[in-house]
Parts: C-alpha cells; structure tokens; sequence
C-alpha cells in the first residue's frame, strides 16, 4: 500500500523547521495532517481543491520579517463538505489556542468566531474553510482560520472592522467577500475580512481605498514592488487580485494579494525582479533566501512554483511582502488530474 501523503508534508515540516531554526510542528498538527493527506503523493484527487488548486492542498508562506515557519492547509480529504472543513478547522484552533495560549485566548476566539461556525452558518458553503498556523523558535506563534464568508455576514463583524469593511465596498463596489480570518497570537488576536476582485484592476485604481483608509501615502511603495516584480505591469486580469482589510494596533490595514497563475506574462525572471526591489531591505533578502532553501528538496535546485505575492502596509509597516509556495513535490501531474476529471 502506497505511504500517504501526510508522512512527506510531516517530513518537509521537520526539515525546514531545522533549516529555519522554530520548532517543529508536526508533534502538535500531526492528527490534522494525518486526516487531510491520507491519499498518496500524487493522487489525482488533491488537486481539486479550492486553496491550491493542481496540488495537494499545502501552501508554505514567507515571512521576510520574522523568519518564522508558516503554513496553510485546507482540512481533510477531497470528500469532505464544506461544512466538515469548517468544523474540523474551529477544533483544530480550538485546541491549539486553548493548549498554547489559555482560556482567555480561547474564550476571546469563540465570541469572534461564532457568527461563522454556530447555528445556521453553514448554508451554501463551498470550500468552508481553510487553516493556518506559525511556528518560530519559541513555539505556536499563531493559528488561524479563514472562514468563507458571503455578503449577507458582514454585519457580525466586530464594529471597527465593519466599518473599514463597509468602507472598502462603498469605494469599491465591485469587491466581493470571500473570507474572514481570524488569527489568535501569543499576546493579541485579530480579525480580518479578504475580498475577491473578480474584474480587471489597474493598480493605481486602489489609490481611492488607500486614501479612504488614511493609507494614500502607501501608494508609492506598493506601485514600486508590484511594477517591478510584474516587469512593468500596472493592470492586474480578472480574478487575479484579493484584498484584504483589517483594523491592527496601529490602525486599519491592507494587503493586497496577486495571484500569480491568473497573470498571462509574468516574467521569466520574476524572483530576481523581486530581489532587485529587496535589495535595498538585506534582512528581508536574506529571509527569503533562508525560506526558499528550507523549502526546496535535496535531490532539486527550486523549491516549487510561487502561486501568490502579496504586500501588506499600514500606517507602522511600508510596503511587506510575502510569497506564497506551491512546493514542486505536492503538484498533481496535469495529465493525471485532467484523466481524474474525464478530460482528454
């Protein structure tokens, strides 16, 4: 019988988490990957999934600024329901916020998260859920989960958020709900809402937002790393962009994600253009390669595909970015997923 998947994600996790110095996370996720990667590597069901679609549903993510370890997966097999995902993700937080950051924590997530998994909310789901969590050299620095989100939730957001919230849709009406995250820290929790653009965008239509959230000045940065690392595109195609709000310790911010498989000319030489524009930040340069190396295998010379970079800014933080990994081992064959799918 062919190994599951979970062993070699369990396998990646503790190598890279030696290369990057945290602490190894399996010990304390290791049921949750068990449930979710229970198919060979390479089965043909994994890719269709809504978090990484083409491969398994296991996505690393840089943290030019802090070098810890931080992943996202979406929970259980290809069979599961919207709903079970939901569910699955809430226990998984559940545990970890109540194990690694106590009652109060754990106490401060079920107020927030209620609207999203209690009684009533999980009509029309889709992809229900995904789950996210952190590791640095101390331990679980922090677990999250992105709860898929409609329109008619909003109102059940807390009163700061709605308000950014509503902001955001009166400048942009276009802006679609997707999910709201809610992530619990060792000292602080935070909320969030992220939003498709299902149409086209010029970068330099998000200058309205920015300046409605007292961000305007961000501008610049944001327009330097994007043009750069895009090769001198300013305009973004369809459903290529999210968007997230959310209300920090210093005040409202924004992050912006590009997803990189939607972009039809994206340049050949994409990472050095992104290490051109980290040229002048080295502790950010120096993260990016340390995480590319935790992540790329022995036997290869690339640690995989980037599906999403994304910049984040808010009135303490200029331009950051991060990257999003799809890793070479965990890509379905297109063949095998297209035979899967009774396509030719």
């Amino acid at each position: 019988m062919a190994q599951a998947l979970a062993s070699r994600i369990a396998d990646m996790l503790r190598q890279s988490a030696n290369k990057l110095g945290t602490v190894d996370p399996v010990p304390s996720l290791g049921g949750l990957l068990n449930r979710t990667f229970v198919l060979p590597q390479g089965d043909p069901r994994y890719a269709d999934n809504a978090l990484t679609p083409g491969a398994a549903p296991f996505e690393p993510s840089s943290d030019l600024q802090s070098g810890q370890l931080r992943f996202n997966i979406q929970p259980l097999g290809p069979d599961a329901s919207g709903i079970d995902r939901r569910d699955e993700s809430t226990r998984e937080m559940r545990r970890l916020v109540n194990t690694f950051f106590g009652r109060e924590a754990l106490r401060w997530f079920d107020e927030r998260s209620e609207p999203w998994r209690g009684f009533g909310s999980g009509s029309n789901l889709n992809f229900g859920a995904f789950f996210g969590t952190g590791y640095d050299r101390n331990g679980l620095y922090n677990s999250k989960v992105y709860y898929e989100s409609g329109p008619g939730q909003i109102e059940s957001l807390p009163m700061s958020l709605f308000g950014l919230v509503s902001t955001a849709m009166s400048v942009m009406p276009k802006l679609r709900p997707l999910f709201t995250t809610i992530s619990a820290q060792r000292d602080l929790g935070s909320e969030r809402l992220t939003f498709a653009h299902p149409q086209a965008l010029r970068i330099a239509d998000l200058q309205p937002l920015l300046d409605a959230l007292g961000l305007g000045y961000r501008m610049p940065g944001i327009l330097q790393i994007l043009g750069l690392v895009l090769g001198g595109r300013f305009d973004l195609p369809a459903n290529a962009t999210l968007i997230g709000v959310g209300q920090g310790q210093d005040g409202p911010e924004i992050e912006i994600y590009v997803l990189l498989g939607m972009i039809p000319d994206l340049p050949p030489n994409f990472l050095g253009l992104l290490t051109l524009g980290l040229s002048e930040r080295p502790r950010e340069l120096t993260a990016l390669e340390s995480w590319m190396s935790a992540f790329t295998p022995e036997d290869d010379v690339w640690p995989g595909r980037f599906s999403i970079i994304s910049v984040r800014t808010s009135p303490a933080i200029s331009a950051r970015v991060s990257l999003y990994l799809r890793p070479v081992e965990f890509e379905v064959p297109s063949q095998a997923y297209r035979s899967a799918n009774g396509q030719s």
